[in-house]
């Protein structure tokens, strides 16, 4: 499986993921890269940055729906 797919999959499963985690995780070291060609695949991917001291990383994840959180919030 590509990373692309792996990476794409993780993201389906509803976690998150940085550069740092893509590197341990998949060995992937272009993460933005790959996020860019799902966005293009028509994934919806949120984007945070994320600033730790000095440092400012971004992190990916899954756009929820918002229907789909509405629906949580009116059965949940």
């Amino acid at each position: 499986m590509s990373q692309a797919k792996e990476i794409k999959h993780y993201l389906e499963g509803g976690n998150k993921i940085t550069p740092l985690e893509a590197l341990n995780k998949f060995g992937c070291m272009r993460l933005a890269a790959v996020v860019h060609t799902l966005k293009d695949e028509g994934v919806e991917i949120k984007t945070k940055m994320i600033k730790d001291g000095k440092k400012t990383f971004a992190q990916y994840e899954i756009k929820k729906d918002l229907d789909e959180k509405n629906q949580y919030k009116m059965f949940g």
